[in-house]
């Protein structure tokens, strides 16, 4: 973890989110409450539907919560005024410019709505994302797309990077790259990122917090590292399982070998098994994959059969 240094969370978050609902049919965020220290990159994770877009765009001012509070660095925001979004700078996973102008056409039209726009830095990410100026938006891949992106939300110096699946398109060569970028972006701690993706790869890396959607709730808002350590992966023999045990388990997926299943106890699973099972320590995709699947793959009692 790249801020393994910083042993206090600033006493002002960055970004803090209270009671956030909004309905759409049978989607629903409900009572969605958080906060992003100061900082720090915090992972946004969840499967697909989770509501993770819909929060991102609440944040932004895009979509009215049908109630609830968001405070950047102390301050409520108001989506009437707008002025908070010259501390955000932004990159979705879709295309918002017009795909008819060259690259630097683009520059040239973003610079001026945006007060700290530094035009050095600008030049210095065009440079390393290799992208050229007289290059149109139509003609270029959808890696570079998010590069171009990136690059435009970097030069407007903002205080919160929000980045929606940033890495997506890109090689793992330049988004080895590209991390290393991010976490030198919050060295002087006084800005912040959050950064929402499927690829927890990524986040396992460099996110120092994690928060975690599911079906529009917030299943946990933690340090990665105690999120880490407080589950754990368990194997074993099918014998072992009883109704009780089971109900313990995050997610379990049985075979005719055995079973494996996900604690969100590492202490209680422990006491339960002892030294009868192993086990391992868990990865994000490990967590966000048997928590999720409750009400999908599993079926009604969470157990995935092979």
């Amino acid at each position: 973890m790249i801020h393994s240094e910083k042993m206090e969370v600033r006493d002002i978050p960055a970004l803090e989110l209270k009671g956030l609902n909004k309905s759409y049919g049978s989607f629903c965020l409900d009572e969605i409450s958080f906060s992003i220290p100061k900082g720090y990159i915090t992972g946004l994770i969840g499967p697909n539907g989770a509501g993770k877009s819909t929060l991102i765009k609440m944040i932004m001012g895009m979509i009215v919560p049908d109630r609830g509070e968001i405070f950047m660095h102390g301050q409520r925001i108001s989506t009437d005024e707008g002025a908070f979004r010259e501390d955000i700078g932004y990159v979705s996973d879709e295309n918002i410019f017009y795909d008819f102008l060259t690259l630097g056409e683009i520059v040239r039209m973003t610079a001026p709505f945006y007060k700290r726009w530094n035009e050095p830095k600008l030049r210095q990410l065009m440079n390393i994302f290799q992208l050229p100026e007289k290059k149109r938006l139509k003609d270029c891949s959808k890696g570079m797309k998010m590069k171009f992106s990136i690059a435009l939300a970097m030069a407007r110096d903002p205080k919160l990077l929000i980045l929606d699946e940033p890495t997506a398109g890109l090689d793992p060569v330049f988004r080895r790259e590209l991390l290393q970028l991010f976490g030198e972006y919050i060295q002087d701690e006084s800005r912040t990122i959050l950064f929402s993706t499927h690829n927890t790869d990524d986040l396992d890396r460099i996110a120092d917090y994690i928060t975690f959607l599911n079906q529009g709730k917030v299943v946990f808002s933690d340090s990665k590292d105690d999120v880490i350590d407080r589950y754990v992966i368990v194997k074993g023999v099918s014998e072992l399982l009883d109704a009780d045990i089971r109900q313990h388990f995050a997610g379990l997926r049985e075979t005719a070998h055995g079973f494996e299943a996900l604690s969100p106890d590492r202490g209680e699973a422990v006491r339960l098994f002892g030294d009868s099972v192993l086990y391992e320590r868990p990865t994000l995709e490990d967590i966000m994959y048997y928590t999720s699947r409750g009400e999908g793959l599993f079926g009604q009692s969470g157990i995935i059969h092979s």
